[in-house]
């Protein structure tokens, strides 16, 4: 398989704080990715850093290596804009913006220089359909995206990372507040999108990196137990600690 983003050594602190100790592994390009763990275990400073939206964290140092493709992340003279452009990134809280639905998407396109109406909705439609939201609301894209359901909301800005055409898509929680007819349809999309992208889910939900996840990544107080194949780690973890985990014994 082919590694997309590989991780060396990584050590991350806040102020002085460990937040993530000597994380060394491998991210494969079109599968999906799956870190769990308790919170404060590391997983969400790990793709904030794989973006760069570590940068905007007061006392935020790291050392060691992130390379995506050949392309170190951490490298100081780093374009972050067009990393950010490579490397799109979904919250666990839906952002949209307080415009349509149409405007949502077709705002980063815009920002891009395309400004052709048939090119911006070609972009809108075809984000919609793989974020599996086209057909509630193709008839309605005018219409203000704050008028969309929670559920919808967070497939619109899946919808709005995918228009930029990201080579990784890193999801926060994405389904933490949603219902699990909503949480399917995320689900659904990203099973579909691993086709085209490289994904990496953080979820304090065992079950879903279980049903989604390809390869998943345990951490546990900045460091990260254990790594490999999701049916492995589920069904024959190596470590105690991840099976205790996997078990709710703790978390």
């Amino acid at each position: 398989m082919e590694t997309k983003v590989h991780i060396k050594n990584l050590s991350v602190s806040f102020s002085g704080t460990p937040a993530l100790r000597s994380i060394t592994m491998k991210v494969y390009k079109n599968r999906i990715t799956g870190c769990m763990g308790p919170a404060g275990s590391g997983k969400s400073t790990l793709i904030s850093l794989l973006n760069r939206m570590i940068d905007f964290e007061d006392g935020a140092r790291y050392e060691g290596e992130v390379l995506l493709d050949d392309i170190n992340v951490l490298d100081p003279s780093l374009d972050v804009v067009s990393l950010r452009r490579r490397v799109g990134m979904v919250f666990a809280v839906p952002l949209p913006l307080p415009r349509s639905i149409f405007d949502n998407i077709a705002y980063g396109p815009r920002l891009k220089g395309i400004t052709r109406q048939t090119e911006l909705y070609a972009i809108v439609e075809d984000s919609l359909q793989k974020a599996f939201l086209f057909d509630e609301v193709k008839d309605r894209l005018h219409t203000s995206a704050l008028k969309l359901s929670g559920g919808q909301q967070q497939r619109l800005c899946l919808a709005r990372t995918l228009a930029l055409q990201p080579e990784v898509i890193l999801l926060d929680e994405p389904c933490s507040g949603l219902d699990p007819i909503s949480t399917a349809k995320i689900e659904e999309a990203l099973s579909v999108l691993k086709n085209d992208y490289t994904i990496i889910l953080v979820s304090n939900n065992t079950k879903q990196i279980a049903r989604t996840a390809d390869f998943s990544a345990f951490f546990y107080m900045g460091e990260l137990i254990e790594f490999g194949e999701t049916s492995q780690i589920f069904t024959n973890p190596v470590q105690k600690k991840t099976e205790d985990y996997i078990q709710g014994k703790f978390g």
